[in-house]
């Protein structure tokens, strides 16, 4: 006992304490007798329990961040090991625009995380519109140095060539549609009736000097897996010869440039803003193709819509060898060449076969695929590039059963199927609403950043 302390009386009964932390059997008791407290400034060890072992702090180590594997370019996309699959909803969430799925695609971008936490959340909630090309998303990636000299070297030597054979062409076309229609009729919305050898002057040039403008932008060797000739239980048996030739080109949509193929593999029409026929050069280049203008911003009780002219011109096309097939874009969108977003019906309503036809971008350093960048930038880098590549895969003509003549959303959602797995393509639910989302989460990180 120590004298000359503080005396304090311990009114706590008398209870063994816990064992020994060496497992001996001392038990001590304590006692009701006052006891001696000394005034001491606290220590550590007094805040950890009489007789307790030491406790090391556990290490929690944080999970890895998400992280997007980037697609090997060296290989052609087909030699990927990944299956055809659906990304549900876990993945990249589908809702209406102005919903709860918008907003909360939107809400990182106003909290507090690091810019770099936002990116990979973007990439990964609108996974068919993100680029994975070394240029990153919207073509603003940082870049080492000698793929900066590459591409100043492009640009100075590389891209005045092109953009000028470019030119040359598009000129050397129109002046072959303008000698096409002289004295030629003019039928319904100042479309030129062209027969004969006037017909075949336009779809002859327009198939070749399409070829040579992908020549001009890099595709200098485009490989075709034809696969079109069908099986013949595909073919109804009691199919007419008049309705076995396809009304319609059905494709997913990568990028611009798929026009240039379709138009140099089959000359087809395609559907276009009214605004399109008003263009120099273009504007008669497009009338001589045939193509559908609609006027998109029409609400009139006389206006038909765009499903209603596609729906005409299919089922005409279906019935008459010398109309050329429409070229649909069933998604409505571009993406980066790995999904499929959901077919709109449009393509379908005319209850007449299709041709298939499937498209894929495999690269290097830039992916033609149109997705998060804008025009400007993308033509710019596309032009830059010495090399560009494309394989095409043509399926078998579709012929449509009954059931999917009868409901066209069972017709768009089959050959959407079909399409997926012949070109390896993960089927995704998102549409253009989402990706307007998604570019307007982008240019909120750059404005930020």
């Amino acid at each position: 006992m120590i004298p000359s302390a503080t005396a304090a009386t311990d009114p706590t009964p008398a209870v063994p304490n816990p064992p020994d932390t060496d497992g001996s059997k001392t038990v001590r008791f304590r006692s009701n007798a006052p006891r001696l407290l000394l005034h001491r400034p606290p220590s550590a060890s007094d805040q950890r329990r009489p007789n307790s072992p030491r406790q090391k702090p556990v290490k929690t180590q944080a999970p890895p961040p998400t992280a997007i594997a980037p697609i090997s370019a060296s290989r052609p996309l087909h030699a990927r090991q990944s299956p055809m699959a659906v990304d549900t909803a876990t993945t990249a969430p589908s809702q209406p625009e102005g919903g709860d799925g918008a907003g909360e695609a939107v809400r990182p971008l106003l909290s507090g995380a690091p810019a770099i936490e936002e990116d990979e959340d973007l990439h990964v909630r609108y996974a068919p519109y993100a680029r994975r090309d070394a240029y990153g998303p919207m073509g603003r990636g940082p870049l080492p140095a000698a793929q900066v000299a590459r591409l100043v070297f492009a640009a100075a030597v590389l891209l005045p060539l092109r953009l000028i054979a470019g030119m040359l062409l598009v000129v050397a076309y129109y002046l072959v549609c303008r000698v096409s229609t002289l004295f030629a009729d003019v039928g319904e919305e100042g479309r030129p009736r062209l027969h004969g050898w006037r017909r075949e002057a336009c779809l002859g040039a327009g198939r070749a000097l399409s070829r040579a403008m992908l020549f001009v932008f890099g595709f200098y060797w485009i490989p075709v897996c034809d696969r079109s000739v069908p099986n013949a239980e595909d073919v109804p048996e009691n199919q007419s010869e008049e309705l076995e030739r396809p009304g319609a080109i059905v494709s997913n949509h990568v990028s611009y440039v798929d026009i240039l193929y379709h138009m140099s593999a089959s000359s087809p029409s395609f559907v276009a803003k009214n605004s399109v026929s008003k263009l120099p050069l273009i504007g008669l280049i497009s009338k001589c193709l045939g193509c559908i203008f609609v006027q998109r911003e029409s609400k009139g009780s006389d206006s038909r819509g765009v499903s209603g002219d596609v729906t005409e011109r299919v089922q005409e096309v279906s019935q008459y060898k010398n109309s050329p097939m429409v070229l649909l874009f069933p998604e409505g969108t571009t993406t980066n060449g790995d999904y499929l977003l959901p077919f709109k019906t449009g393509a379908f309503l005319a209850k007449a076969p299709v041709q298939p036809v499937i498209l894929r971008y495999p690269y290097k350093r830039f992916s033609p695929a149109w997705d998060s960048m804008d025009g400007k930038r993308h033509v710019f880098l596309l032009l830059c590039q010495f090399a560009n590549y494309m394989e095409v895969v043509r399926l078998p003509v579709y012929y449509p059963s009954e059931q999917e003549k009868e409901d066209p959303r069972i017709y768009a959602n089959n050959v959407r199927k079909l399409l997926g797995t012949a070109g390896n393509l993960v089927l995704s639910n998102l549409g253009l609403a989402e990706k307007r989302v998604y570019h307007a989460a982008l240019n909120g990180l750059l404005c930020q950043s």
